[in-house]
């Protein structure tokens, strides 16, 4: 019998040959993607029950140096992109920027749409589910934006290149160490943790594994690229 092993898929995609127009359409992707993501994200810190594991890290780095987060988000986020940029080739694209840029203000949409009925106050039935909910389309999002291939937010990456360096290691396993150092390290420097994080911690990576397939024939289909 021949082999057999599926061969592990690698992130980075060559989009040297891509058209402004498809790039102005891979863009579009990765916003709808991005959005999705974010509407996660702010369904996970509307039920208060802990902040996501990235944001765990960047609480415990402004509270150390005396920085408000978004002030350190911004500077490590930038950090991170020109670390890659130096180090890594076919990661750091113009969706790159976008996804840096533009969480902070969609965050900031979708929390004034649902503040109301989703907060600290609500029962803990709705907290719970739209904590649940949250991880689940977080990582729905999470896996269009990456199978836009026009780029992922400079966090994001750090699992998405260090899975593609790992061998024979699936990206679930390798997102769940990223987000468990993240927690850590930021519990560490003082960030706070909360049983949602927990969730975060253990949920994200296997669910954005679950969807990358089924999102990707979708992405190729609107992109018309293989």
């Amino acid at each position: 019998m021949g082999n057999t092993e599926k061969k592990k898929e690698q992130f980075a995609a060559d989009t040297s040959g891509r058209t402004a127009g498809a790039w102005a359409k891979a863009l579009i992707v990765l916003l709808i993607g991005l959005t999705i993501a974010h509407l996660g994200v702010t369904l996970f810190l509307l039920s208060e029950m802990g902040t996501d594991t990235f944001t765990v890290f960047i609480q415990g780095l402004s509270r150390t140096f005396g920085t408000t987060v978004g002030t350190m988000h911004v500077i490590i986020l930038l950090i991170l992109m020109g670390v890659m940029l130096v180090t890594t080739k076919g990661y750091v694209k113009p969706g790159t920027v976008v996804c840096a840029f533009c969480g902070g203000p969609i965050i900031d949409l979708f929390s004034w749409m649902f503040g109301s009925y989703i907060n600290a106050e609500a029962a803990m039935t709705v907290r719970i589910v739209s904590m649940l909910a949250g991880c689940v389309i977080l990582a729905l999002g999470m896996s269009v934006v990456i199978n836009s291939n026009a780029g992922t937010g400079p966090n994001d990456l750090v699992a998405i290149i260090l899975s593609d360096k790992i061998a024979r290691v699936e990206f679930r396993w390798v997102r769940v160490g990223c987000d468990l150092f993240f927690v850590v390290l930021g519990w560490i420097l003082k960030g706070t943790v909360g049983i949602g994080t927990v969730v975060a911690v253990f949920l994200t990576g296997p669910l954005v594994q679950f969807w990358l397939p089924k999102t990707k024939r979708i992405v190729q289909g609107i992109l018309r690229e293989e």
